[in-house]
């Protein structure tokens, strides 16, 4: 076993969110010197259940061995459905565990990728869950930068407690750039609102959800100085809003 190629890949299977609970696993699936070989992973997020099939394949020239692409499994709270995708690890942007769950949850995650001449791009993926390619995995779609989704620009919009601070704005972004359906604090004159904020490059727009689970639609959620002087008035605007259900803020 080349001990530099399994500190390499025990390197690469951490970054890519699996942890270091599989290091024995892999130690043991390299010594064994065959052609190919699986590791098998289990994670929960809430309460659904995420299991990967790590595949790891030999070069035909070396023994040295390659993380080629996971299978994810994923079955929802209560065991009605479930999911299958096929993620291939690449050079660069491949898809991370957290990644992956928040994909096949109909969410979109921004990835730093390269196109065929080797050169860095920006680009939204999403699962179209209504086309899948020959091997039965679902299509992914790429919304690119010049699609035209603003994402610091759409946030900007809000009257959000997270934007007070540089670290805590950031982190936001970071969190919504990686798919997840963050909690927010909007700030409604003296009142504040949690919420549940996703990115929706392909509407061009960022999705809110009350705690129920439910969209809602505030189409002005600034904090404008009328409101800060008045807000008995401003409480009472975004209470009809959350009467409505839409799919985007702004």
């Amino acid at each position: 076993m080349d001990t530099r190629n399994f500190e390499y890949l025990k390197a690469q299977i951490k970054y890519t969110g699996f942890g270091d609970n599989l290091d024995e696993q892999l130690r043991a699936g390299m010594q064994k010197q065959l052609p190919e070989f699986t590791l098998h992973h289990r994670a929960t997020f809430g309460g659904d259940q995420l299991t990967s099939a790590l595949h790891f394949k030999r070069s035909r020239e070396s023994e040295l061995y390659f993380f080629n692409s996971y299978l994810a499994t994923l079955k929802n709270q209560d065991q009605s459905q479930m999911l299958n995708q096929l993620f291939y690890i690449q050079r660069q942007g491949s898809v991370t565990l957290r990644e992956a769950f928040n994909l096949m949850q109909g969410r979109a995650v921004e990835k730093q990728l390269l196109n065929q001449k080797g050169e860095q791009y920006s680009a939204w993926l999403q699962l179209d869950f209504k086309e899948t390619d020959q091997l039965g995995n679902f299509k992914i779609r790429q919304f690119h930068q010049n699609y035209g989704f603003d994402l610091p620009g759409q946030i900007a919009r809000l009257s959000l407690k997270e934007l007070n601070e540089p670290e805590s704005r950031a982190r936001l972004l970071d969190s919504l750039r990686k798919g997840n359906r963050q909690q927010v604090t909007l700030l409604d004159g003296v009142a504040e609102h949690k919420l549940f904020l996703e990115a929706s490059p392909q509407f061009k727009a960022v999705i809110a959800y009350d705690q129920n689970g439910a969209r809602r639609q505030i189409n002005e959620a600034t904090q404008t100085r009328s409101q800060l002087e008045n807000p008995a008035r401003s409480l009472a605007t975004y209470q009809a809003h959350q009467n409505d259900q839409g799919l985007s803020l702004g």
